[in-house]
């Protein structure tokens, strides 16, 4: 049974005795604003959620932020011990329903290096292991947060028109407008297949729900992750979480931290699933299918990205599986 949180009704309130605040380093890749503050000796950051300024929150379409309504319900209470959940307090401003702000201790010292380099082999598999952990504990429970058709539309051609009528100048919007088209001359065979469900995503999301649920995170991107010193997940950035299939937060891992896998994609496939059966999951007999549309999935996410690197092993690879999986879309 989840317990309601508070949501405080200001900034203001948050930050109530902070002695000092000050800016970090300029906005994210989704235009959100970071402060440090110190309250009571210890060391905070605080995240600034504006629909005005951050491009995500716009597609994720939740009053507040997706992080706001986690807190609300008390979800994030439920993450197993694995995980060191640094957020302490959220606001939604009572004037202003579209602002609101994240408190959360200050994890920079954990987090993984921005670097280009692979990340040690322990700490993948751990991640995996954690992965698999998060989604065993929801295992079947269908928490609406962000919806699976928007966490797929939410690099879409759809979402960098909707920011370019609106004059946005960030990057992502940006470089999504111009990596659609680019798919289409790089690798035609694979933008056959997600091209169309870009535009409108509802046969995978019909198939993949044939297949069992859970809660998934929705950004397991290497910059949202690191390790404590108890060996804990620090997992950030909860703007895209709901109900979706537990291989989707695998693929998103596999595509968006390709560079600095220390394993081959399949190992790390191999060792989610290990990891998910050790969790008490069963994964006959929805596996194949369920991860052959969710790597379809993870190219209707990031095919874009694929194609402003030019046809090479990892757009190649990933065509492989795409196309063999397409078969899975058409209605049973």
């Amino acid at each position: 049974m989840l317990e309601v949180r508070t949501v405080l009704d200001s900034v203001e309130a948050l930050v109530a005795g902070a002695v000092d605040r000050r800016p970090l380093d300029g906005p994210g890749k989704s235009g959100a604003q970071l402060e440090r503050v110190t309250i009571d000796s210890e060391s905070f950051v605080l995240k600034h959620l504006d629909h005005d300024a951050d491009w995500t929150l716009r597609v994720a379409q939740i009053p507040g932020s997706a992080t706001v309504a986690l807190w609300r319900a008390g979800v994030l209470d439920e993450l197993p011990d694995c995980f060191n959940q640094p957020i302490v307090a959220v606001a939604q401003d009572a004037q202003r329903p579209t602002l609101s702000a994240i408190l959360m201790r200050d994890v920079g010292a954990w987090l993984v290096p921005p670097t280009d380099d692979p990340v040690p082999l322990a700490q993948h598999e751990r991640f995996l292991d954690h992965m698999a952990a998060l989604h065993a504990a929801f295992w079947g429970r269908r928490i609406a947060v962000v919806a699976p058709a928007d966490r797929y539309l939410e690099l879409s051609p759809r979402m960098a028109a909707a920011e370019a009528a609106l004059g946005s100048d960030h990057l992502v919007p940006r470089l999504v407008a111009q990596g659609w088209p680019l798919l289409e001359e790089v690798a035609p065979t694979l933008a056959g297949v997600v091209v169309p469900l870009v535009h409108e995503p509802g046969p995978l999301v019909d198939a993949l729900d044939t297949t069992p649920a859970t809660f998934v995170h929705g950004n397991w991107k290497l910059d949202n992750l690191g390790t404590d010193d108890l060996g804990r997940t620090v997992l950030l950035d909860w703007e895209l979480p709901g109900v979706g299939a537990a291989a989707s937060d695998l693929a998103w891992y596999l595509a968006i931290n390709c560079r600095r896998l220390p394993t081959s994609k399949e190992q790390a496939i191999a060792t989610y699933r290990a990891a998910l059966e050790r969790h008490g999951v069963a994964t006959e007999p929805w596996w194949d299918r369920q991860l052959g549309l969710c790597l379809v999935g993870a190219m209707v996410q990031f095919g874009w990205e694929k194609a402003l690197g030019g046809y090479d092993d990892e757009l190649a690879w990933w065509e492989e599986q795409v196309v063999r999986a397409a078969p899975l879309l058409e209605p049973a």
